[in-house]
């Protein structure tokens, strides 16, 4: 592996599996020092990635939050503050359809859920290690969007597809404002990933249906989407700013 990011010190939300263990390990393995982990309640997972990313040759931590809480998501802005890690590398990709609901089953709880742990976490994640960037003179910041952003999702996933899509719009706005502090700020757009994700809220004849088109002729991998993070925080991106790159094996092309 290539140490693009030698002695960088990055922040992984949602990082005890799929996506975020997968980005989490791959920034490790191309050289970040140090990788904080954000997880909820798959203890088991995080402490298989922390074991993965010291064996590349980072250290770890990982700080325990559920982002779908308001209490939560102060808790885990006073254990990061509390790290006094300066930030280089934020990764917001903790974030879930929680569960499929139609428009008459919607609860307000449900729909705040929803919009905390996809979408506001991710803002005030970011206004806090932003401020660290701002003083370092630079930073990349990668949030994790979805197709559903431009698709409005399958049934009952319409209020996550409207966090996913703020995301993409939140992207475009930050980058704006914080390009002249140098810092970048971009997303990625997962298409139907072969994860929990899908073990949860899918099933494998809906998958069938989405591997039949999707020309690439598969479904994607954690690793492919990771591959993708690496590269909006290496050097090579360097003139990318407010962009959101879509992973989906060219399903979705327009």
């Amino acid at each position: 592996m290539d140490q693009e990011l030698s002695g960088k010190i990055a922040l992984v939300t949602g990082a005890s599996r799929g996506i975020g263990a997968a980005t989490a390990i791959a920034l490790a393995n191309h050289g970040a020092s140090r990788v904080i982990l954000h997880f909820n309640s798959y203890k088991t997972g995080v402490e298989q990635v922390l074991a993965c990313v010291e064996r590349a040759g980072a250290k770890a931590q990982a700080i325990q939050a559920d982002l779908g809480d308001e209490a939560g998501i102060q808790s885990f802005l006073k254990a990061l503050e509390n790290s006094g890690a300066a930030i280089n590398i934020l990764v917001n990709n903790a974030g879930s359809l929680v569960e499929r609901a139609k428009l008459a089953e919607f609860t307000p709880e449900l729909f705040d859920r929803v919009m905390n742990l996809n979408m506001k976490s991710a803002w005030f994640i970011t206004q806090a290690v932003a401020r660290h960037m701002i003083a370092n003179n630079g930073g990349s910041i990668v949030n994790v969007s979805s197709i559903a952003a431009r698709n409005g999702g399958g049934i009952g996933a319409t209020v996550y597809a409207a966090a996913k899509a703020a995301i993409s719009a939140m992207t475009k706005g930050l980058a704006k404002e914080l390009a002249p502090q140098g810092i970048r700020v971009n997303a990625v757009s997962p298409g139907t990933v072969d994860n929990n994700f899908h073990v949860q809220f899918s099933n494998r004849e809906i998958l069938k249906t989405v591997v039949s088109a999707t020309p690439a002729g598969r479904l994607g991998t954690n690793e492919d989407v990771a591959e993708t993070v690496v590269f909006l925080c290496s050097e090579a991106a360097r003139y990318i700013h407010g962009q959101t790159i879509e992973i989906n094996g060219g399903m979705f092309m327009v």
